[in-house]
């Protein structure tokens, strides 16, 4: 329990001008920004992947603490503009009645250059960083750099960062040289990757067809699930957000396999 509280309009204000989430496009069901409110203080933040219901229920604050901030990077209205009926009104309902609010940072997330998806992960693998590639509505998602490892390696590291299974798909160099990473469902990205000079992706999910794509232009592609690369960007941002509000945190972990 927090000793401390902070008005929710306050950490909301500044989550939208530190992730940029009015100037970023996105998908229009991401609705990045505020999308719950709760009572108006936050004693403590829960960080998730999935605003899922498990993910709701866990963030649900201490008898007599202050409402809870659930800051997530896959937001509730994925499923498009639907009656708030069935689960879509259990979740809204189990957020109100734990007075928790739900902030949602999408591509805002996967390409901030501090706590961002990517940029994250880079740093945990000890990518050298050179740039930014994978076009996305005008925006750079992904990052690249050097690397130089046997990839069998590379999948290992991965893993151990990650706490998660890694599939290679062996169609590039034996030993990396220059890693790109685009989080969650960057299969499409093989492309712009070889036009990079990128030998290795590493990347969420992909389609069927990728495996071909990868043997058969010369790149590795590095498949480590679309969870398990998108959970340390929101880790990074409450934990920046707790530093600067002086409020807890913790990560809610649900693995999805996918």
């Amino acid at each position: 329990m927090s000793d401390t509280s902070v008005p929710l309009g306050a950490i909301a204000e500044y989550l939208d001008t530190y992730l940029r989430v009015r100037d970023i496009p996105d998908s229009d069901d991401a609705v990045n920004g505020l999308q719950v409110e709760n009572g108006g203080t936050v004693g403590r933040i829960v960080a998730a992947v999935d605003a899922s219901l498990e993910a709701i229920e866990h963030a649900a604050p201490l008898a007599g603490a202050e409402g809870t901030l659930l800051l997530v990077h896959h937001g509730l209205f994925w499923d498009g503009n639907v009656p708030l009926t069935g689960r879509r009104y259990r979740r809204v309902r189990a957020l109100l009645d734990r007075n928790i609010a739900l902030y949602s940072a999408h591509i805002p997330l996967d390409l901030h250059p501090d706590v961002g998806n990517n940029i994250v992960l880079a740093r945990r693998l000890d990518v050298e960083l050179e740039g930014w590639f994978g076009d996305y509505r005008g925006q750079r998602l992904g990052v690249y750099g050097e690397l130089a490892l046997p990839r069998e390696e590379l999948v290992r590291r991965i893993e151990a960062q990650l706490t998660a299974s890694a599939r290679l798909i062996p169609g590039g160099p034996a030993a990396t040289h220059r890693v790109g990473i685009v989080t969650g469902s960057g299969g499409g990205f093989i492309a712009e990757a070889l036009a990079t000079g990128i030998d290795t992706l590493i990347t969420g999910e992909g389609a069927h067809h990728t495996y071909f794509d990868a043997m058969e232009l010369g790149l590795n592609v590095i498949y480590a699930g679309h969870y398990a690369t998108e959970q340390v960007g929101v880790q990074a941002l409450a934990q920046h957000l707790g530093l600067r509000f002086e409020l807890p945190w913790e990560f809610h972990r649900h693995p999805t396999g996918m």
